[in-house]
């Protein structure tokens, strides 16, 4: 497995705003590049993944991310998952919260939304993703954070967006899933629609997307100085996702339902098992592919113009073709098929569990799987970062942090909290 370096990465000036459009000095081009992120800070003030996956991306490649949490409850995400021997963290915590400093602060008391209000006007990027109209609430709607400062740029991930009338709905990824139209095409047809992996991909996606909007707002802060909201609906990322479905409902009425394992453009496409009972992966999206496949399995008639060579044939005959590919499939171990096809330039794949990712040459060449060590607990292995940068690639300093470990450190460098000032707040149970 690799494993990355310890070190962390620079960390920014408190006139972060400045810092962001400085360029590298001497110093640091002579030694190790300085990262895209580096000068960025961010407030990461959400639960679960969807908006602070933002904060995570862009931490691994220099982004200073300061997780801002309740001094006691702090993020729920830390009961989320598997437990381990740290109280307050479960696997998932210290997979998901890379990266970050935790700076605890009570923002249903005044004075910790004052202190909050200094963090802002010392940083450069606030996440939230709050039920619409709770930062309001709380006396930090976008006119008094734009005011605070001009520069910041806010990123808010909500079920349903900002505007609208679900707005103000409850919104979880899989609740997304269903209403931007996903778990409507997983499954069998006839059958239960079922949950699209047992994994929040709409929490992914729309972090993903506030990511991307994120760094098009700096470029845009970079021509006028402005900040500027970011307002992303996890529906919406799962809903963009979903190819051609809606212009051919708009175009024919069209509605695609459930498919299984199979795609309606395509035969054969979908998954195998094998003799010795795992499973393959094949996708012959072109007469030229089916081909290849007809030679691998050694009857090329297969791929003739009387049979099944165009791939309007191999549609209207699925269910045959299928049942051929299965047939053969199942008549061999997995090891052959895949060398078979492999040898035909068949596109072809396993379908990995965990335990076959870690086994993986790939996997581990490519340092997908990547170990931190965790006091405590010993090796902890978590993905990868991605993308992959030629010249400033991204790095894991710290699996997810324990609650408030950096609240002294930001209270008295950051904001110059004398140490009286600092064990007041916390007797307050204001930090």
């Amino acid at each position: 497995m690799m494993t990355t370096e310890n070190s962390d990465t620079e960390t920014p000036t408190p006139d972060s705003s400045q810092a962001a459009d400085s360029l590298p000095s001497e110093e640091e081009s002579e030694a190790e590049p300085r990262l895209p992120m580096t000068g960025i800070r961010i407030l990461d003030l959400g639960t679960f993944l969807a908006g602070p996956h933002a904060a995570s991306v862009l931490g691994e490649f220099g982004a200073e991310v300061l997780k801002i949490e309740h001094p006691i409850a702090g993020d729920p995400m830390r009961r989320f998952g598997t437990p381990t021997k740290r109280h307050d963290a479960t696997l998932a915590w210290l997979s998901e919260a890379r990266n970050r400093k935790s700076v605890t602060v009570d923002l249903r008391q005044a004075e910790g939304v004052q202190l909050f209000l200094k963090l802002i006007a010392k940083s450069d990027v606030l996440i939230e993703n709050f039920r619409p109209g709770t930062m309001e609430e709380w006396g930090l709607g976008w006119d008094v954070l734009s005011a605070t400062n001009p520069r910041l740029i806010f990123l808010r991930v909500s079920g349903y967006g900002q505007t609208g009338p679900y707005r103000r709905r409850s919104g979880f990824a899989h609740i997304a899933h269903a209403f931007g139209g996903l778990s409507y095409l997983a499954g069998f047809p006839g059958e239960t629609p079922v949950v699209p992996g047992t994994v929040p991909l709409g929490d992914y996606f729309s972090s993903l997307y506030g990511a991307i909007g994120i760094m098009m707002a700096l470029r845009q802060r970079e021509k006028t100085g402005r900040g500027q909201i970011i307002d992303v609906g996890i529906y919406e990322s799962v809903f963009r996702q979903l190819d051609e479905i809606a212009a051919s409902y708009g175009l024919f009425g069209k509605v695609r339902e459930r498919e299984g394992s199979g795609s309606f453009v395509a035969v054969p496409h979908g998954h195998f098992r094998t003799q010795d009972d795992k499973w393959i992966a094949i996708a012959c999206t072109t007469d030229k592919m089916f081909e290849r496949l007809a030679e691998a399995m050694e009857r090329p008639e297969l791929a003739s113009s009387t049979l099944y060579g165009q791939q309007r044939k191999r549609l209207a005959a699925r269910n045959e073709v299928n049942q051929i590919v299965i047939e053969w499939v199942g008549s061999l171990p997995r090891a052959d098929v895949l060398e078979r096809c492999l040898n035909c330039e068949v596109p072809v794949g396993k379908l990995n569990s965990i335990a076959d990712i870690f086994e993986d040459e790939h996997f581990q060449a490519r340092g997908n799987l990547v170990t931190l060590e965790e006091p405590g607990l010993g090796e902890v292995v978590i993905p990868g970062v991605v993308p992959r940068l030629s010249a400033t690639p991204g790095r894991i300093h710290n699996l997810g942090p324990a609650l408030g470990n950096a609240t002294y450190e930001i209270m008295r460098e950051l904001l110059d909290l004398s140490p009286d000032d600092i064990k007041r707040l916390r007797q307050r149970k204001i930090i």
